[in-house]
């Protein structure tokens, strides 16, 4: 079976492959700091699913948060007694980075442009929403173009918080209307329909682009579901096409 961990910012999602089927998925919020919490942790995560350590063959991570690399690499080679793989810009991922600086490109929209178009082909738009909202475009000829990125649902609430003593934080619920009658309902309708907006906007510009008219947008991420009530250009959610994609790098790495 094959652990693979994408870490992010706010939330760190995880998954068990056993050969081609997700038998098991979580998403987590990323406050674990040391290689013994985190290598606890799944070890009691995997255990609600009835597996030990022993029936993990495999792992491979993505991460964008650094400082959390060795400690998440340690864990795993510890407790799970396997060498990971750690995704990055090095990696061979089959898939051409036409960006000024490939090596600056979060392995997570690597790995997301790569699972999207082994899945759904080319061109595409993947839009990701997490901590925060990224865009990334794939070429007709399958290559990364680079992409787009935003502050995240939750950036954008956090950010009303901090800044505005009077504005409270709400929960991510759909108002009825976009005019909202209280002031937990205005930012619920600023925050959803806003990026909605956003969403739809961003998409239009990158449909006006050479070769990009037919580029199928797929939702992933936390609250992709979420925003795909709102979109008006979300074709596709794929909750867990990152967690994919890493099972395909660590494939193509481990035949070559």
């Amino acid at each position: 079976m094959l652990l693979v961990i994408d870490t992010g910012n706010t939330t760190t999602a995880a998954g068990i492959y056993d050969n081609d089927e997700l038998i098991a998925h979580w998403r987590l919020s990323s406050i674990l700091r040391t290689y013994d919490e985190f290598g606890i942790y799944f070890l009691n995560l995997i255990a609600t699913k009835g597996l030990k350590p022993s029936d993990i063959h495999g792992a491979a991570f993505a991460s964008v948060v650094p400082s959390l690399d060795f400690p998440m690499a340690s864990a795993i080679r510890q407790y799970f007694g396997v060498d990971p793989l750690q995704v990055n810009g090095m990696t061979d991922t089959g898939m051409k980075i036409l960006c000024d600086n490939p090596h600056e490109v979060g392995a997570d929209r690597i790995v997301n442009a790569l699972a999207g178009r082994e899945k759904y082909g080319s061109p595409l738009i993947v839009a990701d929403y997490g901590t925060a909202i990224t865009f990334d475009v794939v070429s007709p000829e399958g290559a990364y173009m680079g992409g787009v990125i935003a502050p995240g649902l939750n950036s954008g609430i956090s950010a009303l918080f901090s800044k505005a003593a009077k504005l409270p934080q709400v929960a991510l619920n759909i108002p009825e209307s976009v005019i909202g009658r209280n002031t937990e309902k205005a930012i619920q309708s600023g925050i959803l329909f806003g990026n909605a907006g956003l969403t739809d906007r961003i998409v239009d510009m990158i449909h006006s682009e050479p070769g990009m008219k037919s580029a199928r947008v797929i939702a992933t991420g936390g609250h992709a579901g979420l925003m795909a009530k709102v979109s008006e250009r979300i074709d596709v959610v794929d909750k867990w096409l990152t967690l994919e994609g890493l099972k395909m790098i660590y494939e193509r790495v481990k035949e070559n």
